[in-house]
């Protein structure tokens, strides 16, 4: 079964159970209650299954990372409460995933506890160096990463960090605020969408694809992956061929993005942040890849 069959076929489960309640309390309770007792059967075979692993020398470490990288085994892991690795361990992995985008912001995320009842503690650090930054997009990032290796998670707590109090930051922390329930947060609809074409862009280049309705427009220096809302913040057109260029007196790695219709300039590294202009910017947009696979987290359309 492939994943898209697994994640369909849970997703006509929850439909199948939602069709029962046409035939009243009695028929819904009965739907729910088979699906419980199949999955308590399931649940009691993999916690045999890991034990015999276990007794016969079998659980090594390169096992259970196995069995937790994989989608559909972690989560089924996750339900019986027989996942190999600690929410700490899993936040702290998810974290890991999202830094790089922060670090294009100037600035990093430290896990500080998560208590007994599930919220999570988490300190904000460094800044943007007065760059602008999409507090929507920073949201997204964190809490869906949070979410998706931890779904038992109930609140995230952010600390702001001395200089914040003093004024000195500018990554708008107080907008990862939000409870994670029932798997959907406060972004209005916001999503990751896998672009598979940005998997194989070239250092150097820049590509411009569709994330599910949104286009946008990526580039990747060295091995680093960027992304950003298309559209040039000056002259409002379309960044389809824009270019990449080393900034006068930069280091190899300070990438300009050049805007091919009005031929303003914008910082990769720091967000689109404009040189031509310091009060517009690009959009960044949260992107994830593991290698393989390239995810942008798009906000939902504002309604008209």
């Amino acid at each position: 079964m492939s994943e898209a069959d697994w994640r369909a076929a849970g997703d006509r489960v929850e439909t199948l159970i939602a069709a029962s309640a046409a035939g009243g309390t009695v028929a819904r309770e009965r739907a729910e209650e088979l699906v419980r007792l199949v999955a308590d059967l399931y649940g009691a075979g993999l916690e045999r299954l890991l034990d015999i692993a276990h007794e016969h020398g079998a659980l090594s470490d390169d096992l259970l990372a196995a069995l937790a990288g994989d989608d559909l085994v972690s989560s089924l892991l996750l339900v019986h409460g027989l996942h190999p690795y600690s929410v700490e361990t899993r936040i702290e992995q998810a974290l890991a995933e999202v830094r790089p985008y922060l670090g294009s912001h100037g600035g990093d995320v430290e896990l500080l506890a998560v208590s007994a009842d599930g919220v999570v503690r988490l300190r904000m650090l460094g800044s943007c160096d007065g760059c602008p930054s999409s507090a929507v997009t920073l949201k997204l990032a964190v809490e869906g990463a949070i979410e998706g290796a931890a779904p038992e998670v109930s609140a995230i707590e952010v600390e702001e960090p001395a200089a914040a109090a003093k004024g000195g930051s500018v990554i708008p922390v107080s907008a990862l605020f939000s409870r994670i329930a029932d798997g959907a947060g406060t972004d209005g609809g916001a999503s990751w969408q896998e672009v598979p074409e940005l998997a194989g862009l070239a250092p150097g280049a820049v590509g411009r694809v569709l994330a599910g309705t949104v286009a946008v427009v990526a580039c990747r220096i060295g091995t680093d992956l960027y992304a950003f809302r298309d559209g040039c913040a000056r002259c409002g057109q379309s960044l389809q061929g824009a270019a990449l260029s080393r900034r006068l007196g930069g280091a190899a790695g300070d990438a300009v993005l050049r805007c091919p219709g009005c031929r303003a300039h914008y910082e990769v590294r720091r967000a689109g942040a404009c040189l031509d202009d310091d009060a517009l910017h690009l959009s960044p947009l949260p992107l994830l890849t593991d290698g393989a696979t390239v995810s942008v987290a798009v906000p939902a359309p504002v309604a008209s």
